[in-house]
């Protein structure tokens, strides 16, 4: 006779958002097991109609306390292909100097505040507080330091205030990105000290595989994050890319009805968006210590083993630091010039794609002559995952259950690949 087995979690602890998990096996038989989505939905789109194009990124940053630069990065760049606009290099390099401070703050928060405790047995991070003290002190000296970096560029970290369409309303001098990189330079040791940590800590990871597509921004010269087009890759490699205006055709957004988000599949029944399916796509195009990096914590394209998302952010986390001292050296070796906005030149529709922590993100607007918003479109990373969450946590149970693993165990395991996706569940119901 089997095992019988029930339980519920009623919104998961250390995530952004309401998630419930119910698991239901009778006698060996698995009669349940859901991925529930309860949050009230929230009607972005509908805030910003009838807004004027200058507006709309300071509301679509409300979407997310913890993404607000993505979200604003997305929602101008957006603006900025509807309304013709094509803003300069040092504009470029300045948005994604930003962008790799979001994503290093987000995956350090997520890795060290989050993820951690799992690892370390303990119920949250103020347990560790008294067993692992620096730890803890690492992570919040490195999560300054990336509040610092953006707020330096964005005015602030949360909801930023300098990007606009066509351009920044105020620049950082040449004096506060040196004295960003000497700081940066300092907290090496700290970046340092946080690989070897998790390199000891990875191994407590489940040793769990489902193969599934993975969806990310791709760019030939790049590591994608700001820019460039969609693509998506299977586990045999098999590579499909996509212009960023035709985004729809690989969403495909449907309706569950355990979800008040949305769920999103394309050539299979699910994909996955994050960390590892950029890791997954670009490898390659990563920075040598962050291969490095991705070598010691023994994680290798394609990997389809979805608690490695966190190992994957800390490779980001690497290729992010290193790669914001790259841009802060060139802009401080050229120079920064004040600019003005670059103007509309018609008034149509644009989409754009950007990657924030937790995945991809799409943002589309579309605006009449007087440059008034009629339409918008934002298909959230979370609302993407949440089909493959759903998939994944079908196939883990009996995985677990092979394993005679105990109820709390199961539940343990369950909470813990949920959280791997860093979910903003609020954020996915828009």
């Amino acid at each position: 006779m089997g095992r019988t087995i029930q339980f519920e979690v009623h919104h998961i602890t250390r995530v952004e958002g309401h998630g419930n998990i119910v698991v239901d096996v009778n006698e060996g038989v698995v009669e349940r097991c859901e991925w529930q989505v309860p949050e009230a939905p929230r009607f972005f789109e509908a805030m910003v109609r009838d807004r004027h194009y200058t507006e709309v990124a300071r509301i679509t940053s409300r979407i997310c306390g913890i993404c607000s630069i993505g979200h604003t990065l997305a929602s101008v760049k957006a603006t900025e292909a509807a309304l013709g606009i094509e803003v300069t290099p040092q504009t470029l390099a300045l948005r994604t100097l930003l962008k790799h401070a979001e994503n290093f703050d987000s995956h350090v928060l997520h890795v060290c505040v989050l993820v951690a405790p799992d690892l370390l047995g303990a119920p949250s991070v103020f347990a560790l507080v008294p067993t692992h003290a620096e730890i803890v002190a690492r992570a919040l000296r490195l999560k300054r330091l990336a509040h610092e970096w953006g707020s330096m560029i964005g005015g602030r970290t949360t909801h930023p205030t300098t990007v606009v369409p066509g351009g920044f309303t105020k620049l950082p001098t040449v004096t506060e990105l040196t004295a960003m990189r000497d700081k940066m330079l300092a907290a090496i040791p700290d970046l340092e000290a946080t690989l070897d940590t998790i390199v000891a800590l990875a191994p407590a990871l489940p040793d769990f595989s489902r193969p599934t597509e993975y969806m990310a921004v791709s760019s030939d010269h790049e590591y994608g994050l700001y820019d460039g087009y969609v693509q998506t890759i299977l586990p045999d490699g098999d590579r499909a890319r996509y212009e960023v205006a035709d985004y729809r055709s690989c969403t495909n957004e449907y309706v569950s009805p355990s979800s008040t988000a949305k769920f999103a599949k394309n050539r299979l029944d699910s994909y996955a968006a994050g960390a590892l399916a950029r890791f997954n796509v670009n490898h390659g195009l990563l920075r040598p210590e962050a291969k490095a990096a991705a070598e010691r914590l023994g994680i290798r394209a394609i990997c389809t083993n979805p608690f490695m998302n966190s190992v994957a952010q800390v490779v980001e986390i690497v290729h992010s630091f290193f790669e914001g001292l790259r841009l802060l050296d060139g802009l401080i070796e050229d120079g920064v010039r004040e600019e003005p906005l670059v103007k509309p030149v018609r008034f149509g529709t644009g989409a754009s794609a950007v990657e924030v922590p937790r995945g991809i993100l799409f943002h589309e607007y579309s605006y009449d002559t007087n440059g008034m918003c009629m339409k918008a479109d934002c298909i959230i990373p979370t609302g993407q995952n949440h089909a493959n969450i759903q998939l994944d946590l079908e196939a883990l149970l009996p995985w677990l259950l092979e394993q005679d693993k105990s109820s709390d165990e199961i539940r343990l395991a369950f909470e813990m690949l949920v959280r791997a996706y860093d979910p903003c569940i609020s954020c996915s119901t828009h």
